[in-house]
């Protein structure tokens, strides 16, 4: 594993997309930034970070197709290997929020965004980035974030943790291909509100009440209705009001 550190980019992922059109770059390359000025979020929107406080990070996996049959698969296992090192390592209630977000006590600490290259042959690389809220305290206009740091009233050590992530997702990639289904098993245990009846809003229905029963192979979120039918939402397609 290559790890490249840096001051201040637009973006880890994009440094690493751009770095990764040599064909030389090694699988498993890190690019980790103590702040970036262009970070993406869900829905398109910006992370916000202060210099320094918090880990962002991106990492490059060659060939993902050859590992991981859906783009899902992939965020499936990045999100259980996250959550399952913040368990290890802090005392605190963890959950993976469908699609990308990572809660920690129903506060929004972390976000995973993967980006993939097509090549030729259906082949691909992804890039899986993530940002994760360690010592940050001030979270303006972000009334559902917290950080480590916040939720635990203490400093966290950034570079014990990092080094913790990245042999979790280096790791467990051998588990991963011997038992796919275990770690989907771990990511629904994970989901945030399953089982839970909790409203939802969409532009076909509005506003409605539905329960979380999963989610399915390719990522939609399996939704049971008050008259019992089950219906699927991609990305996008709906919000969970709680």
């Amino acid at each position: 594993m290559k790890i490249i550190k840096l001051s201040a980019i637009p973006s880890t992922n994009l440094f690493l997309k751009n770095l990764a059109t040599d064909s030389s770059t090694q699988d498993f390359t890190v690019v980790v930034a103590e702040s970036q000025t262009d970070g993406v979020g869900q829905r398109g929107n910006k992370w916000v970070v202060e210099e320094g406080k918090n880990l962002i990070f991106s990492v490059l996996v060659k060939d993902s197709h050859l590992y991981f049959k859906t783009i899902f698969d992939l965020n499936v296992y990045v999100s259980v290997c996250v959550i399952s090192v913040l368990k290890r390592f802090f005392n605190l209630k963890f959950h993976c929020k469908w699609p990308n977000d990572i809660l920690a006590e129903n506060k929004k600490i972390a976000g995973i965004l993967i980006e993939n290259t097509l090549k030729a042959g259906d082949k691909r690389d992804s890039i899986i980035g993530i940002g994760l809220n360690v010592n940050q305290i001030q979270f303006e206009n972000l009334p559902a974030a917290s950080s480590l740091s916040l939720l635990l009233k203490q400093n966290i050590d950034k570079e014990q943790l990092l080094t913790g992530l990245l042999s979790e997702l280096e790791n467990q990639l051998p588990l991963f291909l011997q038992s796919k289904t275990t770690f989907w098993q771990k990511y629904h245990s994970f989901l945030f509100k399953i089982n839970t009846p909790m409203a939802f809003k969409n532009d076909e229905r509005g506003t409605f009440m539905g329960i979380i029963k999963g989610v399915s192979q390719l990522g939609m979120l399996e939704v049971e209705l008050e008259d019992e039918k089950t219906i699927e939402f991609a990305f996008k397609e709906v919000q969970m009001l709680y």
